[in-house]
């Protein structure tokens, strides 16, 4: 007699059991209906409920030859050390999907070796995701480091903090900022930063063997707007000043030169090296991002990019 989940967390072990049977150990949905009791129907539905609730999560290992092609090229044009490029999705409204998952694939490289690592780290929606994606690993050996402060303008912790969600995953040290991104005064960031416990994230960021961020725009959408960390009118200033894109809240122009004044003068992030002195990823793929990805590359404020063909096809066009 067929077997019925009893409550939602039955349910949930069920999924997990049938996606492991399916993903994992190579069983068919009639082999999987077989050993669970269930009709094979119900097997198909499990399958797909482990994946959309993230039970299991699946990458594609083969790499398709146009990508590696574009990530060459890429490396090639902007002198960059390292590239990814994933397939896209031109029917998709994610600005994440794909690329938060190699970007994951990417950190767990480092992550999983016995050698301690210092791994440091932005924060944003499209490096949530990647945290997301994480498998759950035990890493007691490496430390992981915030670039970015973890405190929203109403002294909240923000909902987009990534190094304690990597934390969580991985059980792994983290350090994290305990400030806004961006000082209300000159005056204010001096005394931010005069703190002492900033002193060893400082250090140790600048120890950092890779580093993971996001790219922002400065527009009327962008999240240091949204977010409150800046007003409209200075969201205008940066712009009639040149920038196009932000990483850590440090605003740049087209050529990956850093805004000089404005809200630059008051962030609080890590200082960004120019030119980059160690392993820097920028992980994004929205069509809006195009011009502060290529400003990036081309300022050498980030030596790797982690993107999608469609991103990856503009940025060789342009």
């Amino acid at each position: 007699m067929a077997r019925k989940p009893d409550t939602e967390s039955d349910r949930l072990d069920d999924a997990a059991r049938a996606g492991w049977l399916y993903y994992i150990a190579g069983n068919t949905q009639d082999e999987i209906a077989r050993k669970l009791g269930i009709s094979r129907q119900t097997a198909q539905r499990l399958v797909s409920l482990a994946v959309t609730e993230q039970l299991i999560k699946v990458r594609l290992d083969h790499p398709i030859g146009r990508c590696i092609e574009l990530a060459r090229s890429l490396r090639e044009i902007y002198g960059l050390e390292m590239c990814e490029v994933v397939p896209a999705d031109p029917a998709s409204n994610s600005d994440t999907v794909g690329v938060a998952e190699a970007a994951a694939a990417e950190l767990e490289r480092y992550l999983i070796s016995q050698h301690p690592v210092i791994i440091a780290m932005g924060t944003g929606r499209m490096l949530r995701a990647m945290a997301e994606q994480l498998s759950p690993m035990d890493c007691p050996q490496h430390k992981l480091i915030s670039l970015v402060g973890n405190i929203a303008p109403d002294g909240s912790a923000s909902i987009f903090d990534v190094v304690s969600r990597v934390s969580e995953r991985v059980k792994a040290p983290h350090y994290p900022m305990p400030l806004p991104v961006i000082a209300t005064t000159v005056h204010e960031k001096n005394l931010l930063l005069a703190q002492s416990t900033l002193r060893n994230v400082l250090d140790l960021a600048a120890q950092a063997k890779v580093s993971l961020v996001g790219i922002g725009t400065v527009d009327d959408t962008a999240a240091l707007l949204r977010d409150g960390f800046v007003r409209p009118d200075e969201i205008r200033s940066l712009l009639k000043a040149g920038a196009v894109g932000e990483i850590t809240g440090w605003a740049y122009d087209e050529d990956g030169q850093l805004i000089e004044g404005l809200t630059n003068d008051r962030v609080l992030s890590i200082p960004l090296s120019k030119p980059v002195n160690r392993r820097m990823i920028g992980v994004a793929m929205a069509p809006p991002r195009f011009a502060g990805i290529r400003g990036a590359m081309r300022g050498r404020l980030i030596n790797g990019l982690i993107t999608n063909e469609i991103m990856a096809e503009r940025l060789l066009e342009g």
